[in-house]
This record gives structure tokens, sequence and C-alpha cells, in this order.
């Protein structure tokens, strides 16, 4: 699988690693938001995404409110705060993507995306209840975006596409 990921800059990836050790995570990535997941994004795709990532400001991200996916495997998270400047980045990237990627993810579809930094996840109910727990009440994130990039989850490779979260000049 390809996910296409925003990971964060130093402070807010520091704040977030420290919520996910007091909830015992293992996750294999850094804290990140993703804003799709496919089977296949392609070298075609990537170079069309690097451009429109080029011309596009990444707004910053607050991860602000505590939350749970309970769905096959529970997961407790960070949910962003959506803005019209968040939607319209995700947006514009689906736009590039849409029939130029293998079996995109439903959950991060436009109108189904729910935007959020994991904290945990594939734990049973009562370890749930504990890591929510751990860590409530939290205190409001920002995070500036580090990066934009492409993880790939069988391999571990990681193919950034945009660096930095500055407006355009």
């Amino acid at each position: 699988m390809h996910a296409l990921v925003a990971f964060f800059d130093n402070e807010a990836d520091a704040k977030v690693r420290e919520l996910q050790r007091r909830v015992g995570a293992k996750l294999e990535y850094p804290p990140h938001l993703t804003y799709a997941v496919a089977s296949t994004i392609g070298p075609k795709v990537r170079k069309e995404l690097r451009e429109d990532l080029e011309r596009l400001w990444m707004p910053d991200l607050w991860l602000h409110t505590l939350s749970t996916f309970s769905t096959v495997e529970n997961v407790l998270m960070l949910a962003a705060v959506v803005d019209a400047e968040l939607l319209a980045v995700h947006s514009a990237i689906h736009d590039v993507l849409a029939g130029h990627v293998k079996n995109p993810s439903a959950y991060y579809l436009p109108g189904s995306w729910v935007p959020h930094c994991t904290l945990v996840h594939n734990i049973d109910d009562d370890a749930m209840k504990a890591a929510f727990a751990e860590v409530f009440p939290v205190e409001p994130i920002r995070a500036k975006v580090r990066e934009v990039s492409i993880v790939d989850t069988q391999t571990g490779e990681i193919d950034v596409l945009k660096k930095a979260s500055t407006a355009p000049r």
C-alpha cells in the first residue's frame, strides 16, 4: 500500500510521540496525517503531485480532539481541526489522484475523510479505555507540515514530494 502523508515539525512530532509513549504505542512511522491511501501511487502521478504541491501552501494542522475509531481495530487518535485550507489541500491532492491510482481507500476520499494522527491502534476495548484515560485531557498541538511524502507500507520506503510548510513566494 502507498499512503500520502504529512509529517510534522520537530516540536509537534515530539509532543505526539510523548502521547504515543504514554499509551504504549509501537508505531512504524513518525507521527503524521494521512491524505490518501491506495494500493499503488505510481511515478507519473507522483510527478504530477510534486508539481501541484509546489503551488500549494501546506496549512498548519491543529491536532485538537482526542477521539476513537471503533472498527475492526480500535484506534485512539488526535483529530485535526477541519478548515477550508485543509479541505482545499485534500481536494487538490485527490483531484490529481482521481482515476490514476489503483484501489484508493474509501476512508480517505473527500466526503469520508477524518483527518487525524493515530496515537495507538489495534488494541482491545479495555486497553483503549486505559489509553484514553492516560492522555485525557490533551492540550491542542499545532503541527507545521515538515514534508509531504508517499510511504510504501510494505517496504518502508519514503518518497518526499514536498518539503516545509512555507507559503509560496
